[in-house]
């Protein structure tokens, strides 16, 4: 009976391995009655907070008693990698869905979304446009919460101001203006990035702990041309200003480069890097990039939302590593693959550096590892016929 009971509630949670479980509350178990047994039982196993199992984390939202049951929010840019993990993730909450993408009748861009669990009950789609006054007020109407992720992300634009910049920012003062407007709205969610935190001239080494207070530089930006992150900053420091002057209760979420599966039916940036490696490159670049489960962002953008006193900036960054570290994970996990074996210089190993975990733990994040992430995604890659091995 207890070994019964305690794998039933292990199972359920996902908190635990089940002899870990079981261990822990044997000896209690011998000495209880039944009767207390079964009440004294259920708080000891969900108490135990260790690391869910990774297979399990799609299952999160309904191990969260529906919480968005009866809510209506919006999603911006749905199509894309982020927004289409949080779509998947608002349903499996219980949520009613109103999302935009650029074209309806794009299946790329909609069929995905349209075979999402919830989706026939509640989900519903509708185009904008981030450029367009007004595109997105009939979708923000009736909504409690609205999750603004459209942004064009090109690193490399031939026109920055009008494929980057642009965009970024009219789109977003766009989806805040109509904010504003609809009383419904109780807090508005952006998707910003690490890119609007660490470009700023600063070292990064294994000293560095880079954290919420760090701002990236306009000026260093345009200095070395880093269009996407300079759109990025624009774009939040807009929306700040905005949400400030107009008492619009906004939070920022900041991931770095994005891993793990895919939803959608097309290739992403992040992904696209992925392919290149395994593909056949010859070297890898000398370069130290945070990582994070695409799963883990979408996670923080709903926490964001129903934890009542998220605010401010959140860094999403689970490990940073250097591109050899990369290549020796996926050599690990998949030795047939013919993998760069050197860097594409002779120069020192650009080092890593690290990134404060503390104020996304607050929101609730248990970081997927960096090799279950990258499992994920080349895994994702073979299922999707970008790659075979």
């Amino acid at each position: 009976m207890a070994v019964k009971f305690c794998t039933a509630v292990a199972a359920i949670y996902g908190r635990v391995k089940l002899d870990v479980a079981i261990a822990n509350v044997l000896s209690s178990i011998q000495k209880a009655s039944d009767a207390v047994f079964l009440f004294g039982l259920l708080p000891l196993c969900i108490s135990v907070r260790l690391r869910p199992n990774t297979e399990k984390r799609e299952q999160e939202g309904r191990r969260e008693t529906m919480s968005g049951s009866g809510k209506v929010v919006c999603v911006t840019g749905a199509s894309g990698y982020i927004a289409s993990w949080l779509v998947k993730l608002l349903l499996q909450r219980g949520y009613t869905v109103r999302a935009t993408v650029r074209d309806l009748t794009d299946p790329k861009k909609t069929k995905h979304l349209r075979a999402l669990e919830g989706a026939n009950e509640r989900l519903h789609l509708f185009k904008a446009n981030l450029l367009e006054e007004g595109s997105f007020a009939s979708v923000i109407e009736g909504c409690e919460g609205v999750f603004h992720t459209a942004s064009p992300f090109y690193m490399h634009a031939a026109d920055p101001q009008t494929e980057l910049i642009d965009p970024a920012v009219k789109g977003t003062l766009n989806v805040l203006s109509s904010c504003v407007k609809t009383p419904s709205v109780r807090r508005v969610v952006v998707t910003s990035s690490m890119a609007t935190v660490y470009y700023n001239g600063r070292p990064r080494t294994p000293n560095v702990i880079v954290d919420e207070t760090w701002f990236s530089s306009v000026e260093f930006c345009k200095q070395e041309k880093l269009w996407y992150q300079l759109s990025k900053i624009l774009a939040e420091e807009a929306a700040w200003k905005f949400s400030k002057d107009n008492s619009i209760d906004m939070v920022t979420i900041h991931p770095a480069f994005v891993i793990g599966p895919l939803l959608q039916p097309t290739l992403n940036a992040s992904a696209a890097v992925f392919l290149k490696l395994i593909n056949g490159s010859s070297t890898y670049p000398n370069a130290s990039y945070g990582l994070v489960n695409v799963k883990d962002v979408a996670m923080a953008h709903i926490l964001a939302f129903e934890v009542p006193s998220a605010s401010g900036r959140y860094c999403l960054v689970e490990s940073v590593a250097h591109y050899s570290d990369i290549v020796k994970i996926l050599h690990e996990q998949y030795p047939a693959l013919k993998l760069p074996e050197m860097c594409a210089d002779d120069k020192p190993l650009v080092p890593i550096y690290h990134v404060s975990r503390e104020k996304a733990k607050s929101l609730g994040i248990d970081y997927i590892l960096l090799e279950t992430s990258i499992m994920e995604i080349v895994k994702s890659l073979k299922e999707k016929g970008f790659v075979s091995f």
